[in-house]
């Protein structure tokens, strides 16, 4: 059998009350279930990262900020990444966004997949203004995604309740990250000539 995949799962809304948190957890525990992965849960409420602020440019990996460091190395270490997110305004949220811009290579070439929630809309808007973001960082998004609508008015104190839907579905995109990242992790190793 082989080594399992290391899956990062980020919280990407870091407002206080948030429902992106009973929803990330709900998504741990399938992805626990699933077994075909580690799991890196990263709130982004407590990874704390401030406002961009490196001097150098992402790219050329020159960081001088310990959290910078320290994330670059646990991004680095992921093979894949699922990324709860709330929509704000038609777009991503400022938080999952500033994540992102800390980094650069350390994203390329790795599977990527959504569990998105708003209203009516399911967070489906603020996905697709991070598509172009994640496309020029190199990440390959799965075709299975999830999307909760009025996600808000499923979470108690007992956490998150989804729908045998939104189960189903979570677990195709699993699957899929699974195999996106098998695909992937052989071209990170195969240099370009």
């Amino acid at each position: 059998m082989s080594e399992n995949h290391r899956l990062m799962l980020v919280v990407g809304s870091v407002r206080p009350g948030r429902i992106g948190l009973p929803i990330a957890e709900w998504v741990r525990g399938v992805v626990e279930e699933h077994g075909g992965f580690d799991i890196d849960f990263v709130d982004l409420a407590e990874l704390a990262l401030p406002f961009m602020d490196e001097p150098r440019h992402p790219r050329l990996h020159e960081y001088t900020q310990p959290h910078t460091i320290a994330w670059s190395e646990r991004v680095a270490a992921a093979d894949a990444f699922l990324f709860v997110t709330p929509e704000y305004n038609y777009s991503y949220s400022p938080a999952l966004k500033n994540a992102l811009d800390f980094l650069n290579q350390e994203w390329w070439r790795k599977a990527v997949g959504f569990v998105s929630y708003g209203g009516v809309s399911s967070g489906t808007r603020g996905v697709a203004a991070l598509l172009p973001v994640i496309t020029v960082l190199g990440l390959v998004r799965v075709g299975a995604n999830v999307e909760l609508s009025f996600a808000g008015q499923r979470v108690d104190d007992e956490g998150f309740h989804p729908d045998d839907r939104e189960v189903a579905l979570l677990g195709r995109e699993l699957d899929e990250l699974e195999n996106l990242s098998t695909a992937l992790r052989q071209a990170r190793l195969s240099p370009l000539t």
